[in-house]
């Protein structure tokens, strides 16, 4: 199959997905699909919402729609690395009478793992999750453990409570190719919610895509051609977050330190899989634009002048695009 076919097959494929997940999860529409966006793109979410948002109902349904083996793990204070990643234990060898070690899989080994307030756990336990995202392996005693492809991480935070929580510093916030902010939901769409999760009826979820199309289809997605005026345009974006090489006054005014080389990266990957997944066989500005909050609002570290004057990473962004 050429490879014009194959982005067709995926943008149907894609509808479909959306329609399975539609059955159980009312709104969200932009979020579901940043989180298609970076799946395709091979990056890893950040989720920031407040309680009973349907964060993992949403997550599940996604798995479900995808035929991916699904794992949760809820972040805890005492939840150790080995807790995440596996540990080994020692059990008798029947044919030779001895002891030997045994490595059991943690909850990493999954296709989509969702790891809860990611935020409550101290950055021992933190760190043991971010090695598997950025390697896609666990190493114990000496032996290295290929995670099984796709790997898709979402780790979730409440913006509410932060007594007794260990805040993701910036260098690992850069792990996370987006970082997604859930709203609450319209009128109407809350009516909706109440309805269909106070009756006995569940919907079914039909499988869509597998593991392994999903992997062809990332593979895919690496081969859409970018012109050079949406990758400038993208560096361009990028560049003029750093107070140090723009030449927008507010910035230098608001923003301590900008975004690094991996926020254009993922503009590019961002736009290749929005395109993609819509069908089109190349990305333009607007496909980068569609990225730019996701991608750039937890890769800036605004100052005290816009904490003092109450002006948010959200708002330097849009201000920077529309100047650009």
């Amino acid at each position: 199959m050429q490879d014009t076919e194959k982005i067709k097959l995926l943008a149907d494929s894609i509808l479909k997905v959306k329609a399975e997940i539609a059955k159980v999860i009312i709104g969200q529409n932009d979020i579901i699909e940043q989180l298609l966006v970076s799946l395709f793109a091979r990056g890893h979410v950040l989720l920031i919402g407040v309680p009973g948002l349907a964060k993992t109902l949403l997550i599940r349904t996604l798995s479900k729609a995808l035929d991916l083996k699904f794992s949760r793990i809820q972040f805890t204070p005492d939840l150790m690395p080995g807790d995440i990643s596996g540990t080994e234990i020692i059990e008798d060898d029947i044919s030779s009478g001895q002891k030997k070690f045994r490595f059991v899989k943690g909850p990493i080994f999954a296709n989509i793992v969702l790891a809860d307030e990611i935020n409550r756990t101290p950055p021992k336990t933190q760190a043991a999750l971010l090695e598997a995202m950025e390697e896609h392996a666990v190493t114990a005693a000496g032996t290295t453990y290929n995670l099984e492809k796709p790997f898709f991480v979402l780790a979730t935070q409440n913006p509410i409570e932060q007594e007794g929580t260990y805040p993701l510093p910036e260098a690992q916030h850069d792990r996370f190719m987006f970082n997604i902010w859930l709203d609450y939901p319209s009128h109407n769409e809350e009516i909706d919610i109440v309805k269909s999760t106070t009756a006995l009826n569940k919907p079914i979820v039909n499988k869509v895509l597998n593991g392994e199309e999903i992997v062809d289809f990332q593979d895919l997605i690496r081969k859409v051609p970018v012109s050079d005026n949406v990758i400038d345009f993208a560096v361009k974006l990028v560049r003029a977050t750093r107070p140090e090489t723009t030449n927008q006054q507010f910035i230098k005014d608001f923003i301590s330190y900008g975004a690094g080389p991996r926020a254009s990266q993922y503009l590019i990957l961002g736009a290749k899989s929005r395109a993609a997944i819509k069908g089109k066989f190349t990305p333009d500005i607007d496909d980068v634009k569609a990225s730019v909050l996701p991608v750039l609002r937890h890769r800036i570290v605004t100052n005290f002048n816009a904490e003092a004057d109450n002006i948010s990473a959200n708002d330097i962004i849009k201000r920077l695009v529309e100047s650009i």
